[in-house]
């Protein structure tokens, strides 16, 4: 660090003092931007900021700059093609009352009048053109789900042999709302690494917090890009719709450009829940992108606040290892109703458990009929949380398809459920079931959108995104994660000749319908301390569940997880073959009643035994035999056990074909590792 002191107004570089105001600063740089701290904060060992700083979540910043540019090319294109459509339009339009006007003129004028009559039409075609163009400068929306693909890309373009003039169309807008910016570090980085971000709006409701966001703006050279708002998030936000609503009454109800944000960025220090009414209307509704972040781990990834979390979050979390899952099911649950009374869709792009919080990405849609898909598409989940862990799930709702009357389609009825799917007591270990949720049951990723960000992420320089390698290695993992249905397997088979997907630029109803078969992981290590066993090694587990003829991926949300579609009758018959054949247990230490003494059929053993022996009695001596009790057997040890095929556990099989080594889990970069206090405003 230079002992040399600058003025806000010198060229930024890492580690640079810069004195403004009779305060002394230090140059703090990540990715393209640098962040003025405090010299008395940034000493090591300050615990209390005056403008909050964690450099720890570099990670959500990096990931979260690389979805928005994937998101805003797509957005822009779509933009640009409107806007090409409407220019093409306009010009064809011109062209034909031109070639009318031309034809009019042409022909013999037998008075007077009749010239002046002509002159008077050519005028007001004028008029009207001029009309035209002034209601077609706004972008158009699309709300139906079945829309066309050749209509969402379509542009007419004059002829080229026709020489007429195209509207000039103004720049297109690309807008970002931080809406709890702090530092402003956020802000700073979406107007320096974005190339087509016109505006970023950081706002925060301290003063401090706003001089320093105009501080760090000034010495970036950014104070054009960037606007600074001193209010609260929830005012800000619903102003915005306030002003929305007042441009749509005084257009009449013609398109217009919106007051509102192509994406709304929320993180905030603890739980967005307050939030997501207002968020879900401030972002476009034709296709804006919500970016939220909730770091209340403790409130959707424990057991511990049930009443907090289904407060917060509309749903109640569940106790196994696996909660951290249902903690992403609950925000979105929660995103979801906030927007479904407005009439808002919403449609996971990118859903992530991250260290001690959650990221998610979602498009907002203005479209009632998406809407309605909604109850089939959230679920409550029975969880034997007390007992081996096992869960099974059930739909609110269900959204079934049926042939129309013209037998040519389907259309989608929207109706109830059968409940139970479960008895009180685990089917496996017979321990009391629990009730979690409910919480959304569809799929918490887009695998197109992964792909993209996939793409910006291997173009992205090291240099600038500090974690690079992390973000690619959990994409990746996110993607490997999907284990697609046996209707989504046969769609994915429809494909053109050359062997690539059709770009699909709009939902169809049986995307929208769709949920997750297989919503949640389960952890090898957590099982085998069920059974008090060794644990199986990760590839040999994997290779006899593949040889059953079952599917089995990673989980982005814990090292060492399991995804598969296998159902829990056939994970108990492979940790039971894995005791038998490789990892032998004391059946004499496992406590009479317990759950492993269940779910290892050790019951039903001890009965067997003592029939063999009071058989043996009765043959000596006589004796009545009696029928062993079968109170600790469940369903699971009653002769399943001998139908389940032979396991195999091929090491071989089960290895992963890597195409290359990424950094797919985060270990903790450094002692007292987390979340850090809350900034504190003088």
């Amino acid at each position: 660090m230079s002992d040399t002191i600058h003025d806000l107004s010198a060229t930024p570089a890492e580690g640079q003092r810069v004195k403004h105001n009779n305060v002394v600063y230090t140059t703090v740089k990540e990715g393209l931007a640098h962040i003025l701290v405090p010299e008395d904060s940034a000493k090591e060992g300050q615990t209390v900021q005056q403008v909050f700083y964690n450099p720890i979540q570099q990670f959500n910043r990096d990931l979260t700059i690389l979805a928005m540019k994937a998101y805003g090319k797509e957005r822009m294109e779509q933009k640009q093609a409107a806007s090409q459509a409407r220019a093409g339009k306009f010009a064809d339009k011109k062209r034909k009352r031109k070639e009318q006007a031309q034809a009019q003129s042409e022909r013999p004028v037998k008075s007077p009048k009749l010239v002046e009559n002509v002159a008077e039409s050519t005028a007001a075609q004028a008029d009207t053109e001029m009309q035209d163009a002034t209601e077609e400068q706004a972008p158009e929306k699309a709300t139906n789900i079945e829309q066309p693909e050749e209509a969402a890309g379509a542009t007419e373009v004059a002829p080229s042999n026709v020489n007429v003039e195209t509207k000039k169309e103004p720049g297109q807008t690309f807008t970002i709302l931080d809406a709890l910016s702090a530092s402003g570090l956020r802000a700073l980085r979406y107007a320096h690494e974005i190339p087509f971000v016109t505006t970023v709006t950081a706002n925060d409701i301290l003063k401090a917090a706003a001089d320093a966001i105009e501080r760090n703006a000034t010495h970036n050279r950014l104070r054009d890009k960037i606007n600074i708002s001193v209010d609260d998030a929830l005012a800000h936000m619903y102003s915005v719709i306030v002003r929305e609503l007042r441009r749509i009454a005084l257009s009449k109800n013609k398109p217009g450009a919106s007051e509102k944000y192509d994406i709304v960025d929320l993180d905030p220090y603890g739980s967005a829940a307050p939030f997501l009414d207002a968020a879900v209307q401030a972002v476009r509704d034709d296709g804006g992108l919500l970016c939220v972040t909730c770091t209340d781990s403790g409130v959707w990834a424990s057991n511990g606040y049930p009443e907090k979390c289904y407060s917060l979050y509309g749903g109640i979390p569940v106790k196994g290892w696996y909660s951290h899952e249902v903690g992403i099911r609950l925000i979105l649950h929660a995103i979801e109703t906030s927007a479904a009374k407005y009439g808002l869709a919403m449609e996971p792009l990118l859903s992530l458990s991250v260290d001690f919080y959650s990221r998610v990405f979602v498009r907002i849609r203005k479209s009632p009929s998406m809407v309605k898909f909604q109850g089939g598409k959230n679920m409550v989940v029975y969880s034997c949380g007390t007992g081996c862990g096992a869960w099974t799930t059930q739909l609110l709702m269900k959204n079934k398809a049926a042939p129309n009357k013209k037998g040519s389609g389907v259309f989608y009825k929207h109706g109830f459920t059968r409940a139970p799917t479960t008895d009180t007591c685990c089917e496996h270990c017979g321990s009391t079931m629990h009730l979690a949720g409910p919480m959304y049951g569809g799929r918490i990723h887009s695998l197109e959108f992964i792909k993209s960000v996939i793409a910006e992420a291997d173009e992205a320089s090291s240099e600038i995104y500090g974690t690079k390698e992390r973000v690619r290695g959990m994409l990746q993992t996110a993607l490997e994660e999907f284990l697609p249905s046996p209707e989504e397997r046969e769609a994915e088979s429809n494909e053109n000749g050359d062997g690539t997907k059709r770009l699909k630029r709009s939902l169809t109803e049986a995307q929208v319908a769709a949920v997750d078969p297989y919503p949640f992981f389960f952890h090898p290590a957590q099982v085998s301390g069920v059974l008090h066993c060794a644990s199986p090694p990760e590839h040999a587990l994997r290779g006899a569940l593949l040889g059953l003829g079952y599917r089995v991926t990673r989980s982005h949300c814990k090292a060492g997880s399991m995804k598969t579609d296998a159902p829990w009758s056939a994970i108990w018959h492979v940790f039971r073959e894995w005791i038998r054949q490789k990892a032998p247990i004391t059946e004499q230490n496992i406590k009479p009643g317990s759950v492993a003494y269940r779910l290892l059929g050790l019951g039903k053993k001890a009965a067997e035994g003592a029939k063999s022996e009071e058989t043996g009695s009765a043959e000596n001596g006589g004796e009545k035999v009696e029928e062993p009790d079968k109170s600790d057997e469940t369903p699971a040890e009653n002769g399943k056990e001998d139908k389940m095929p032979e396991v195999v556990f091929d090491e071989q099989l089960g290895r992963y074909q890597d195409r290359g080594k990424y950094v797919r889990y985060q270990m903790n970069p450094r002692e007292n590792w987390g979340p850090m206090n809350r900034a504190k405003g003088k």
